[in-house]
């Protein structure tokens, strides 16, 4: 990948950047990453396709136009018949796009204000803090257990947004897999120190993720940045970061049901 810079607004809105172009452009557009199926080409392109999508969506918004949001292969396809070098200036390109119109959002529109996103609402403030999660999650398929990488995983607003913004569609994939039947009840709790356990509830009725507070035995306990990768299907390289008394089968479970997008 060639070099290239952004904006300070860039590096204000989306803090995250840095670390993620670095991790971009200290590998090979081939090389491997711990995103099933994904090189570091397809992480980028991913992330190029999602700072479009988010400007596009915001963007209508503001106009007072409304669309749809368009699926991976729509917003994604064009990237890929890009070679290296303008694949990174377009990445660069739409991120500028995304935080002009994530500035001209948090000005124009209440804080509240529903939008519509993938079969679900959010507010105009979710476009730009979904990308920083993008950018820390995709850093880590990169580059696993750095430092850098477990700091990220480990703020508080990262564990936020992956209950709150993404909990209940993170859940989806990962019933799926589960044979509930009619009556079928599967319950887990993610606990870090200090803070509330995230629970997990999958029914065939339906989903639920939520923060409670700490009450009886976890299912898994572990530090906050191994957790925030949990939720996302992803395991730490150094699997004595996190315990459990909880027995195989319901671990099985909980992980099945925490598969990841």
């Amino acid at each position: 990948m060639v070099a290239g810079t952004v904006s300070d607004d860039v590096h204000a809105v989306l803090p995250e950047w840095e670390g993620f172009a670095q991790a971009v452009r200290g590998r090979r557009p081939d090389a491997g990453t711990w995103c099933e199926g994904w090189t570091v080409r397809d992480v980028l392109i991913h992330n190029t396709g999602n700072a479009e999508e988010f400007t596009r969506v915001l963007a209508a918004q503001i106009e007072g136009e409304p669309v749809p949001t368009r699926g991976f292969e729509e917003r994604e396809g064009p990237y890929r018949n890009m070679g290296d070098a303008e694949l990174w200036a377009a990445f660069i390109a739409r991120c500028e796009q995304l935080v002009e119109v994530s500035v001209a959002g948090a000005a124009e529109l209440p804080a509240g204000t529903p939008i519509a996103w993938t079969g679900r609402t959010v507010t105009p403030g979710f476009f730009a803090e979904h990308m920083r999660e993008e950018m820390v999650l995709h850093r880590w398929d990169m580059t696993g257990d750095d430092a850098t990488a477990t700091e990220s995983l480990s703020q508080s607003w990262m564990t936020q947004h992956s209950v709150f913004d993404v909990g209940t569609p993170l859940l989806v994939r990962g019933t799926t897999g589960l044979d509930l039947g009619p009556d079928g009840r599967i319950e887990g709790r993610l606990r870090a120190p200090g803070t509330d356990d995230i629970r997990v509830v999958a029914t065939a009725q339906g989903n639920t993720i939520e923060m409670v507070p700490q009450e009886g035995e976890a299912t898994i306990e572990s530090d906050p940045a191994v957790r925030a990768l949990l939720l996302w299907g992803r395991r730490p390289a150094d699997p004595s970061r996190w315990h459990s008394q909880a027995g195989p089968d319901a671990l099985r479970r909980l992980r099945t049901l925490l598969s990841g997008y």
